[in-house]
């Protein structure tokens, strides 16, 4: 089930306006794999396809990066059937085949275990990530990679930043590279710098085979999904406002804020020049 190819299928480039937007889209990918090394040469990074558009673009980015790059590193496609009821199992293989990229599917029942253990009512987001990411971490040992790249992007990140905020009393955000819990892993986000209305008209304008997810971060009622919508009403009301919250991430003052392990006021004295 696995193929392997370095060529991008461009038939969709033929649309007007969408070669311009790929390239603005490949620049900021460009700039976030820079500015935090996220690939470097031998690199065999596990790229997770959810059906989704910001999935789907980044395979795209990274396969473009990948034929461009003066460095050689391998990618392999790898998505989780979760055996959602009605989930297209065959679009994903299909599509991957289409492209002559190396994949995998990997099977596993999380769905059924999310439902029986999340309240109904309640938002499954949380159970769902961490079962989602426990699964991919074994893959990506399984499949030798030694990277796990996702397709979180700015707005992603924002959000994360606020709902800590707002519920956790905390100043974090969602990392553009970390280290897993378990140290085994690397996962990158080269979407960091990407805001989601690009990756939304790239999606469109590519035509991908998109999945709905009806399980998670779809439901109306999360916190996430709330975030969302301020973020959405702050860029149609205060263009700019959020992008500058994305720049501002890059940018921090320790000594500006309240945190005293960041920075040592108890030992902050008058200079002597």
């Amino acid at each position: 089930m696995s193929q392997t190819s370095r060529e991008v299928d461009t038939s969709a480039l033929e649309h007007p306006g969408l070669g311009k937007l790929e390239r603005k889209i490949r620049s900021k990918v460009g700039r976030a794999i820079c500015d935090f090394n996220m690939i470097e040469a031998g690199d065999r990074i596990m790229v997770c396809l959810s059906g989704g558009a910001d999935s789907y673009s980044l395979l795209d980015m990274l396969l473009a990066l990948q034929k461009a790059a003066p460095i050689d590193f391998e990618l392999v496609a790898v998505n989780l059937d979760q055996k959602q009821p009605g989930f297209p199992e065959q679009v994903l293989p299909d599509y991957l085949a289409s492209l002559g990229v190396e994949f995998r599917i990997v099977e596993e029942d999380t769905y059924s275990l999310v439902k029986r253990l999340v309240p109904v009512g309640k938002t499954t987001c949380s159970l769902c990530s961490r079962l989602r990411r426990g699964v991919l971490y074994n893959a990506a040992a399984e499949f030798g990679a030694t990277k796990i790249a996702l397709g979180h992007h700015a707005d992603d990140i924002v959000e994360t930043l606020f709902l800590n905020m707002f519920f956790n009393s905390r100043l974090k955000a969602m990392p553009a590279k970390l280290r897993s819990d378990d140290q085994r892993h690397i996962v990158i986000r080269p979407l960091a710098y990407v805001r989601e209305a690009l990756i939304k008209q790239y999606a469109a304008l590519r035509d991908f085979p998109i999945i709905p997810c009806n399980l998670c971060g779809s439901q109306p009622g999360s916190q996430r999904q709330a975030v969302k919508r301020m973020l959405q009403q702050w860029d149609e009301v205060y263009p700019g406002r959020v992008d500058n919250i994305v720049n501002s991430l890059g940018k921090v003052t320790a000594s500006h804020l309240l945190d005293r392990e960041l920075f040592d006021f108890h030992q902050l004295a008058p200079g002597t020049d």
